[in-house]
Parts: structure tokens; sequence; C-alpha cells
């Protein structure tokens, strides 16, 4: 057991850090991570969904320390953040409640895509048009139910798709990551008590889970994460918009290929 929490307390660390810095929930690597992590430590089948849900658990508290420093230096586009949550409450739920109609290897595979997807979009170099400016409210809920949605299924926080479409609506950089961190309070929410529900009936959990959340990993990560979220964010100030973007797109990769062969 000394061993296993120490791998939480570690991942909790690294997420905490590469959240701030890059405006993730963190999920992106607290699911690979924990997926492994289960499938050594815990009997179960739905190593997955656990994964999942106990990812959306610990992003409540990673991001609000994220978003607190990136309020902190001005970047966060409240705004923006208000209207785009409209949607995300409905498509976090109904994403998370719904992942228990999917099997384990799916739920994999989505992951990995969803990452590979964003990853090119991000080293794609692709310059919007500079006119193209954030549509009304009505498409900017259609757009938050759908980040939502996938961000609660496979756990990501929301930052993963919400910093692209920010940026693509000519946002600045850092004030897309630091909105989409943001962003990532009201999908980690909903999507967590969608997994909750949604993991109540299964009969196969380890000890200390609740439906799809297992605390002694939630417990793990956020002691760490909460105090290295800060340090992230204050050191993506100072690194240009390019570096940012190659980071972003590597790290999806490198984890989307871990998830393809889980």
């Amino acid at each position: 057991m000394l061993l296993e929490f120490a791998i939480y307390l570690t991942t909790g660390a690294l997420v905490g850090f590469l959240a701030g810095l890059l405006g993730i929930g963190g999920g992106l690597i607290i699911v690979p991570i924990l997926s492994s992590v289960f499938l050594y430590f815990l009997d179960i089948q739905d190593v997955v969904h656990l994964a999942i849900g106990t990812s959306l658990a610990t992003i409540l508290i990673t991001s609000f320390s994220s978003v607190k420093a990136h309020h902190q230096l001005g970047n966060v586009r409240w705004d923006i953040v208000g209207t785009l949550s409209i949607g995300i409450f409905l498509g976090a739920f109904l994403g998370g409640w719904g992942s228990q109609f999917i099997a384990n290897n799916t739920l994999a595979i989505i992951f990995g895509s969803l990452e590979i997807i964003i990853a090119i979009m991000m080293l794609s170099n692709y310059q919007p048009n500079p006119h193209r400016e954030l549509p009304g409210i009505a498409p900017q809920t259609a757009a938050g139910s759908v980040i939502g949605g996938l961000a609660s299924l496979v756990g990501i926080g929301g930052g993963t798709l919400t910093t692209p479409y920010l940026v693509w609506h000519n946002v600045t950089m850092h004030q897309a990551i630091a909105t989409s961190a943001a962003c990532s309070l009201p999908v980690a929410a909903a999507g967590t008590f969608g997994y909750l529900l949604g993991g109540l009936n299964a009969t196969h959990l380890p000890e200390y889970a609740t439906g799809y959340i297992y605390w002694p990993a939630f417990i793990g990560i956020v002691l760490t994460s909460y105090f290295t979220a800060p340090m992230g964010a204050k050191v993506s100030r100072h690194l240009p918009v390019k570096v940012l973007k190659k980071l972003f797109a590597l790290l999806l990769i490198l984890l989307a290929i871990k998830m393809f062969f889980f």
C-alpha cells in the first residue's frame, strides 16, 4: 500500500505542475498512469472507468489551484468561462453517467484517438482567420456541450479541447490556457457526479471506492497537485507560445500511444 500511495503522490506533483503550465485538468496524465497502477495493484476489470472517475475528482482540486494562480496573473477570460459553462455542465454530466455503457477497451481507444487528433491540430501551425471572433451564446453553448461531454467521458478536464477551440477564435494562447483551466472546473464537477452515479451499481469495485472514484488515489494526487499547480502557472507566463504548443502536442502523443496499447 505504501508503494501504491507513493505513486499517487508523485503523479499528483507532476500533474499539478503540468496543469498550471498547459491549462489542462491533469487527466491526460492521470488516466494512463492510474489505469496501469490499478491493473497492477487492484483485482478489478473496469480499471479505465475507475481511473477516469478518479481523475475527474482530482481535477476539481488541481484546477482550483491552477485557476487561482492564472487569475492572479490576469489571464482568465471569465466572460468566456461563463458562456461555455452553460453547455459544459450538461455535456459533462451526460458523458460521465453514460460511461457505464461503454466497454473498458473502447474507452481507452476513444481517449487515445482524441489525444492524437488534438496533437495534430496543435502541431499544424495553422493560423486562424484574424477576423474570426467567438460566436454568440447559442453556438458557444453547443460547443461547451460537446467539450464537456467528450472531456468528461475520457476524464481529461476540458483543457485539451477548450484551448484549441479558443485559439481557433483568436484568443491568445496564454489567455486560452488560463481560461481552459477555469473551464475544467464545471467539467470536473459534473463529470465526477456522473461517474459516481454510473458506478454505484457496479459490484466488482475495490474497497475504498464510491462509484467509479477510488479515494486513496484521489487523496494522494490532490495532496501534492494543489501545491505544484501554481508553480506551473507562473512558468507558463515566461514560455513562448510555440514552445507551449509543442509541449502540449508531445504530451498528447505519448499518452495516446500508451492508451492504444493498454
